[in-house]
């Protein structure tokens, strides 16, 4: 029997699926996508498919790649995702359908303990803090009981705690076959599975970093993969220029300088040259940084290039680099540490005099400020040449899949972007009924979005539908600024008028515990930034409510962004309407997402900007939404909350 065959069967009213998952329903849409998919195996084709929310793209693909007996790649944009398909979606289909395929899970090394690195922490005994070396027991007893060494597993150290930096290993720090603790090494015990495994579940990033860097394994298990399935894919070209690029930041070379400190102390004690070397680089980074004003600064090299102190500051750097280097050379035969350190010195220094110079004509330089470091970027105008080498080369089916992808049904923007002009395009529409399960709010009498009295504006507009909704309500903006303005007014006015919703704020706590406590509230108003635009999953009561501040443009002032548009315009092309504005529509349909996640919820969706009333590529926007009832009535809202309360 056919793929296509087994998968329509498969999807049928009384088939597998629906004999064996409690719940599952035949749906057309998923049906159908999953169809596509098979066929796209079938022929070793490239397949973009966006479907919306509710489609079931998980199962959708899920189904025909467990059935086409092929090694299949997974890649997800967030390991959120990455661990719900493994730990749960993966063995519910796998068990339904009856089929003998092994699973693997696959993350960057980062994820994973090392044991090295856990040695020498316990017994240099230097801690961030208290905290931190209180649970250097925890993670050894964890690194000695544990199958995978998966951080993930162990929820009684936090993920944002500062030890992990140093019980686990990055790519410059890793020793290698050299480590003593090789063969007990949880990261190529990852690998070695992965390699085995019939489906491999990895993560955009890390498969980026394996294909651009050879580090991760994905490199080792892309040649016998006949099929590579990308969900949220939409992430993929920002997550792609990454790699595709060459950044160095001051932070790598303030861990190299602290790496060879802790070399010379356990290792190289006598050489008191090393000793001396290492404070000129921690002093030239700390000074480089000093150059700049202001944190979250972004600007174009040759901004940059124009600041008092900046070329001179710059060499120094590289001059306290180069002469930690040559004494590093000197210890290098000494211990496997060591030589680690002296090599990543050489590659540091190599990427600062590239980046100087600045001799590829496809990379954009542009410098990025924190409050503690430089990220100096060189960032490709276009991946689509870089990922184009890796679609044409051995055959295999590629399956592109998101719930925003196009605008307007129109692909091209997407297709352009990764180099997929040959690749088959598919839309389905959600499921939902959003004609009447939800609103689209555009308020009237809204400024200008630059105007300074906008985010006072979207706070006004905001109080009273929070209000209507009774509490329930993400509002997002577009800027960390405009968020923390209308967070601090919806806290002024809640105060005035004797509010009771509680009112969380994107920073206060990580995005998992915050979003905790917005669902065991049940009425609470979240004022979020870009982490709550996607990948967020509130179903029922407790989300009747998505505010959106503006209509996401990347700001003008981004350099990458100035360099592309300055290419199109150069090629003939208009850059907004072929670029700015399908990128804005992407994201928006990402952050309308929110709100409704099932076929019982319902809720108002409020764009406060009014361009996309008063502009005439607005309709192109509200067009490439979902089908909701829209208004700009204030009493419509309103009634709508009251009549949604009253059906509950």
């Amino acid at each position: 029997m056919s793929l296509m065959h087994q998968v329509t069967n498969a999807f049928a009213e009384h088939g597998v699926l629906a004999q064996a998952i409690a719940g599952f329903r035949s749906r057309p849409q998923q049906q159908a996508m999953a169809e596509a998919i098979a066929g796209a195996i079938e022929q070793q084709q490239q397949l973009v498919a966006e479907a919306g929310t509710g489609t079931g793209k998980t199962y959708a693909y899920l189904v025909p790649a467990l059935l086409s007996g092929g090694k299949v790649i997974i890649s997800t944009g967030t390991k959120t995702l990455q661990d719900q398909l493994y730990q749960r979606d993966l063995p519910t289909v796998r068990e339904a359908l009856k089929v003998p395929v092994t699973v693997a899970m696959l993350k960057g090394r980062s994820n994973y303990i090392c044991h090295y690195h856990l040695q020498r922490a316990s017994l240099e005994g230097r801690f961030q803090s208290r905290e931190d070396a209180q649970y250097i027991p925890i993670l050894q007893s964890f690194a000695e009981h544990s199958q995978t060494g998966d951080k993930a597993e162990l929820n009684s150290v936090p993920e944002q705690a500062t030890v992990w930096q140093q019980v686990t290993s990055t790519r410059d720090n890793c020793v290698g076959q050299d480590c003593q603790f090789y063969k007990q090494c949880f990261v190529m015990e990852a690998r070695k599975q992965a390699l085995a495994a019939d489906v491999v579940v990895v993560n955009h990033h890390l498969f980026f970093a394996d294909v651009m860097l050879r580090d991760e394994g994905v490199a080792e298990l892309l040649p016998s993969a006949n099929t590579v399935v990308f969900d949220e894919a939409h992430q993929l070209p920002e997550v792609a220029g990454l790699f595709f690029g060459e950044d160095i930041s001051t932070s790598q070379l303030m861990d190299l300088a602290r790496d060879s400190q802790m070399a010379y102390l356990t290792l190289a004690k006598d050489c008191v040259a090393l000793s001396d070397a290492i404070p000129p680089l921690e002093k030239a980074c700390r000074d480089f940084r000093l150059v700049f004003q202001f944190e979250g600064a972004r600007m174009p090299a040759q901004k940059a290039f124009a600041i008092q102190a900046f070329s001179e500051r710059y060499q120094t750097m590289l001059e306290a680099l180069q002469g930690l280097i040559q004494v590093l050379e000197t210890q290098a035969g000494r211990d496997p540490l060591l030589e680690k350190c002296w090599q990543r010195g050489l590659a540091l220094a190599t990427l600062l005099e590239v980046w100087l110079k600045g001799e590829h004509a496809n990379l954009v330089r542009w410098v990025e400020v924190f409050s503690q470091s430089v990220q100096l970027h060189a960032t490709p105008l276009s991946v689509a040449d870089g990922f184009g080498k890796q679609l044409n080369g051995q055959p295999r089916a590629w399956i592109f899949t998101s719930a925003t992808l196009a605008v307007k049904s129109d692909f091209s923007h997407y297709q352009a972007q990764m180099g997929l002009l040959n690749a088959q395009t598919c839309h389905w529409q959600s499921p939902f009924d959003y004609a009447q399960q939800a609103l689209l709010y555009v308020p009237e009498g809204m400024p200008e979005p630059n105007s300074i009295a906008y985010p006072a504006a979207v706070a006004s507009i905001s109080l009273p539908v929070i209000i209507a909704s009774g509490g329930r309500a993400f509002v997002l903006c577009t800027s960390l600024r405009a968020m923390r303005e209308v967070h601090a007014l919806l806290k002024q006015a809640f105060e005035t008028q004797g509010l009771a919703f509680p009112l969380l704020l994107q920073g206060e706590s990580n995005r998992t515990e915050l979003l905790d406590r917005f669902r065991a509230h049940g009425n609470a108003v979240l004022v979020g930034s870009q982490s709550f635009w996607e990948g967020v999953d509130v179903r029922g009561e407790a989300l009747s409510c998505v505010i959106i501040d503006k209509l996401p443009f990347t700001p003008p002032d981004d350099p990458v962004l100035a360099a592309r548009i300055d290419k199109m315009n150069a090629e003939g092309k208009n850059a907004f309407m072929d670029y700015q504005l399908p990128y804005a529509v992407i994201t928006l349909k990402q952050g309308a997402g929110r709100l409704i996640r099932d076929e019982h919820d319902t809720g108002v969706l409020v764009i406060c900007d009014p361009r996309l009333v008063d502009k005439p590529y607005g309709r192109r926007i509200w067009q490439s939404l979902p089908a909701f009832k829209r208004t700009r009535v204030l009493a419509e809202v309103e009634a709508f909350f009251a009549q949604s309360q009253s059906r509950i």
